[in-house]
């Protein structure tokens, strides 16, 4: 990005002409996955993935009562924060598949998360800070639906948010739009323990009576319900905090019928995989370009859809493609490639 300063590690890529690298998909592709294993990629990353699936402000996140959840402290708040940026890095760097994202049995830790996510067995403290760990399927974490982070971010402390989760899921992986909660309707209790004899889904299910947010409710509570078999922090549970057993099935505005996170990525990645890629580089090309997206901007999303298809889902691809394009070149590259046609006249 153009405010970050030229280092050593781009002597290469300016010694390079402009105009050669611009006409050569093979060029940017080689350049690209170089430059990706800079240190400095991590700046990209955390700037496109925490604007993407916003949790920029997770580093000052004080929603969790510390009282109730001691484990919760600054050190651990950090890690979660850190993961989704490291694992995005991870996929990019190995040119994984935009499918890992949201579809996968690995997670990529600290020895902090690794311990909270109950993997430290598999750490191995005498290599890198951050480790690619492949999880058994008890677990259920991997990708980034089973992250700490969007967990506890969208959970108001001292109970789950099944619509939180669920509008986290539909707005920002799957681009969603939604209209904003209409005024005056009722809250949900602040704790699990001040349910009563009802359960947080019995609890929603009548909250969804009040006919201004049924239809839109409708939209994203049941991906949420599948998150339920995880706390306000995102550890496995199978009881809430006043005792009740939680139950993780739903049934999706389809009518398909999931159980827990393995079936919401199950069905994610089934049915709306394709949702969520067009979504992903809509997020990339307006990130790139620095803009909103406009009507021309389609095709680009379209040629990026099409190669990702072509190659395997390969993530490095939709990179490519969007490198390639006269939209990006000419935002990034016009004043350079200008001043060397002045150059040549001369």
């Amino acid at each position: 990005r153009p405010h970050v300063q030229p280092g050593p590690a781009d002597e290469r890529l300016r010694g390079l002409s402009g105009r050669v690298l611009a006409s050569n998909p093979d060029s940017i592709r080689g350049e690209f996955a170089r430059m990706v294993q800079d240190d400095r990629f991590e700046g990209m990353s955390k700037e496109f993935v925490g604007n993407w699936l916003d949790f920029r402000r997770f580093e000052n996140h004080n929603g969790v009562d510390r009282h109730r959840f001691p484990e919760f402290n600054d050190e651990l708040r950090q890690a979660m924060f850190q993961e989704p940026v490291q694992y995005f890095m991870d996929v990019v760097r190995r040119n994984g598949k935009v499918s890992d994202l949201i579809d996968s049995d690995q997670v990529v830790v600290n020895r902090l998360l690794a311990e909270f996510y109950g993997v430290e067995e598999l750490y191995n403290p005498a290599a890198e800070e951050w480790q690619r760990i492949r999880c058994e399927e008890k677990i259920g974490r991997g990708g980034f639906l089973s992250m700490g982070v969007f967990l506890t971010q969208n959970s108001p402390g001292l109970r789950t948010s099944p619509v939180k989760r669920g509008y986290w899921v539909v707005r920002k992986l799957l681009g969603e739009q939604i209209p904003a909660p209409p005024p005056n309707v009722p809250e949900l209790p602040n704790s699990e323990s001040d349910l009563g004899a009802m359960t947080l889904r019995e609890a929603l299910e009548k909250h969804r009576e009040h006919p201004s947010c049924a239809g839109c409710h409708a939209r994203f509570d049941s991906y949420g319900l599948l998150l339920e078999g995880f706390d306000p922090i995102g550890r496995p549970r199978t009881v809430d905090l006043g005792g009740r057993a939680i139950s993780t099935a739903a049934s999706l505005p389809d009518g398909t019928e999931e159980n827990g996170i393995a079936g919401l990525r199950k069905y994610l990645s089934s049915q709306r995989g394709d949702d969520f890629r067009r979504h992903f580089c809509q997020s990339l090309v307006a990130y790139a370009l620095g803009r909103s997206l406009v009507i021309a901007d389609d095709l680009l999303v379209d040629e990026m859809l099409t190669e990702l298809e072509r190659n395997d889902d390969r993530i490095q691809t939709a990179f490519v493609v969007l490198l390639s394009s006269p939209q990006f070149q000419w935002k990034r590259g016009q004043e350079s490639l200008h001043s060397e046609d002045s150059d040549a006249a001369k």
